[in-house]
C-alpha cells in the first residue's frame, strides 16, 4: 500500500511525514492554501532521505514546464490534476519517471487510462482539496486497482473502509491529516499510516504498480546521475527531539 501524504509545504512536515511511515509526499504547485514554490521544494526534496516517492502536483499546467520542473528538482514524478488532455499527459509521461493523472469521480477518462500514458490514476472527489468524500462506487471497476489511487476526504478513521471499497494500490490525504491548511498533525499521520497498513494487509491487497523512488528514478540514472549524498548531520526533528 503505497500511503501519500499530499500538500507538504514544509521540510518540517516532509521530514514528520518520512518518520511517520509515508512512502510519498506531494507537493502542490498549483493554486491552493497548500501551494508551494518550485526553489522551495528544491530545498525540502534535498533532505528528504533517498527510497521516498516525491510527487509535484500540478494542474493545467504547460507539459513542457511540468517536465522542466519534475526533472531540475529531481522529484519522482509529476500528479496531473486538471483538464489535461490524453496528449498533454502522454507528453509529460515520456519524459518524467512516474506519472499519475486525477480525475473526479464519474469522469469517463478513468476507464481510458492507456490513451493518456499514465502509470496510475488517482480518483479524488470534484473539489481536489476540498476533504470532501465521493461515492467510492464511482471508482469500483473502472480500473486495474494495480494502478488505482485514492483521494478524497479520506482520514484515519475511514481510509480502511475505502481500501476495503476498492482496493486500491495507494492511497492519498492532504486535509485528513492537518491542523489547519498546509500544517500537518503528527498524531493524525500517524493514524493514518497505521490504520491504511493495517486494512492492506488485513484484506491482502496485492501490491501495485510502484514508482521508481529516490529523486528522478530511471530519467537520472540515465543522465548519469548517482545516489544521493549522505548529509551527515541529523534531520532537524531529530535535532529537536534530542534537546
Amino acid at each position: 500500500m503505497l500511503v501519500k501524504i499530499c500538500g507538504i509545504t514544509s521540510e518540517a512536515d516532509a521530514l514528520l511525514a518520512v518518520a511517520l511511515g509515508a512512502d510519498a509526499i506531494g507537493f502542490v504547485f498549483a493554486p491552493s492554501r497548500r501551494q508551494v514554490s518550485p526553489q522551495a521544494v528544491q530545498r525540502i526534496v534535498d533532505r528528504v532521505p533517498s527510497g521516498i516517492v516525491t510527487v509535484g502536483v500540478f494542474r493545467n499546467e504547460a507539459p513542457a514546464r511540468v517536465v522542466e520542473i519534475v526533472n531540475t528538482i529531481g522529484l519522482t514524478g509529476a500528479q496531473l490534476h486538471g483538464d489535461e488532455t490524453p496528449d498533454d499527459v502522454s507528453y509529460v509521461a515520456q519524459r518524467v519517471p512516474w506519472t499519475i493523472k486525477a480525475f473526479p469521480a464519474g469522469h469517463p477518462g478513468i476507464g481510458h487510462l492507456a490513451d493518456y500514458g499514465a502509470a496510475a490514476v488517482l480518483v479524488d472527489a470534484a473539489s481536489p482539496g476540498s476533504g470532501e468524500l465521493f461515492d467510492w462506487r464511482l471508482a469500483e471497476g473502472v480500473v486495474d486497482p494495480a494502478r488505482l489511487m485514492v483521494s478524497g476526504g479520506l482520514r484515519p478513521d475511514n481510509v480502511a473502509d475505502a481500501i476495503a471499497h476498492l482496493r486500491p494500490m495507494g492511497v492519498d490525504v492532504a486535509s485528513g491529516v492537518e491542523s489547519s491548511p498546509g500544517r500537518k498533525d503528527p498524531r493524525l499521520v500517524r493514524s493514518f499510516v497505521i490504520a491504511a497498513r493495517r486494512a492492506a494487509a488485513e484484506l491482502g491487497v496485492p501490491e501495485g504498480i510502484r514508482p521508481l523512488a529516490g529523486g528522478a528514478g530511471e530519467a537520472a540514472a540515465e543522465a548519469g546521475a548517482g545516489e544521493p549524498e549522505d548529509p551527515g548531520q541529523p534531520f532537524d526533528w531529530q535535532q529537536e527531539e534530542e534537546v
